[in-house]
């Protein structure tokens, strides 16, 4: 077990050692921001200042290794806008975004699973039918069109919810629904072909003939071994929350992370975006580590596979 996680572990730290080389590299060769913060009017003494000022006018692998060196020792530079502490004004944007990206997994989660799960048990029945077709409605039209039109029925027609803004929690709930519909339709499907495929094996039907009861047969039997590649998506989801939240967050008008990432991205505000992109790539690392940990939970045949 301790080899199992170790190597977890390792594959982690070079995934973020990875996305932290990729978004500096990538942000530098993306264009000046001296050009983008100063204007175009700006003299070139000035410019020449500002750049020296951030050293931006040295070659990029000493940046890079400033850069490394810097994040090692806990700190993520400053904001080349306002200079304040990049960490700081991420993290102030934390709340508001857990705000939408929790109720929206709880739903994705909680209407998901079971109805996926409940559409497999009555398999090619009116019901199932029904999960299909609004799972696929789901998870096939983007967010920011699910996004126009959850406004256009419930804020415009209806007048019932505020149609964007941040304030109290009237305003998080047609974010968050946003955010959940898709991915509800995908653990709905995939829930429902994890339990067909677990449902048609042999120690299902044997547990059958010896008179087990169909409850226990699903609780005791198909359920937790559906849960290995449920397990696997839900991962994935919880990963990508705060990504999937810049695309919803502008739409609606909601200061947390994922409108940060838009407008620092706009301002060439360097140190800023690298540690958004730190953080979420820190995030979908933790929950793929926290999957593996499970599979290896799960199914202990994981744990000796990789002993070897």
């Amino acid at each position: 077990m301790i080899r199992f996680v170790s190597i977890r572990l390792l594959r982690a730290a070079i995934t973020v050692l990875a996305v932290m080389t990729f978004a500096f590299v990538v942000l530098r060769l993306s264009g000046d921001p001296a050009a983008v913060l100063l204007g175009p009017d700006v003299p070139k003494d000035v410019v020449d200042a500002f750049r020296a000022e951030w050293h931006l006018d040295e070659p990029i692998w000493r940046q890079y290794l400033a850069y490394i060196e810097a994040i090692f020792s806990g700190d993520f530079g400053q904001s080349m806008r306002d200079r304040s502490p990049a960490l700081e004004l991420v993290l102030e944007r934390v709340p508001a975004t857990l705000m939408l990206t929790v109720p929206a997994l709880l739903l994705k989660i909680g209407l998901g699973i079971p109805a996926g799960i409940y559409a497999a048990l009555h398999r090619d029945s009116a019901l199932d039918r029904g999960v299909i077709l609004l799972a696929i409605l789901g998870f096939t039209i983007p967010s920011f069109v699910m996004g126009l039109v959850l406004v256009l029925i419930f804020a415009v027609t209806w007048n019932l919810l505020p149609s964007g803004g941040f304030g109290g929690w009237q305003h998080a709930i047609l974010p968050a629904l946003t955010m959940s519909i898709g991915g509800i339709g995908i653990l709905a499907r995939f829930s429902r072909s994890a339990m067909i495929e677990v449902m048609g094996q042999p120690y299902i039907r044997t547990a059958s003939a010896k008179g087990v009861k169909w409850r226990d047969v699903v609780r005791g039997h198909a359920l937790p071994n559906a849960a290995i590649p449920i397990v696997t998506i839900v991962g994935f989801m919880v990963g990508a929350l705060i990504a999937g939240a810049v695309v919803v967050e502008t739409i609606f008008s909601w200061p947390g992370i994922g409108r940060l990432l838009i407008v620092s991205v706009s301002n060439r505000d360097l140190a800023v975006v690298q540690c958004i992109l730190l953080l979420i790539a820190a995030v979908m690392v933790v929950s793929n580590l926290t999957v593996d940990l499970l599979y290896g939970w799960l199914d202990p045949r994981l744990r000796a596979g990789a002993a070897h």
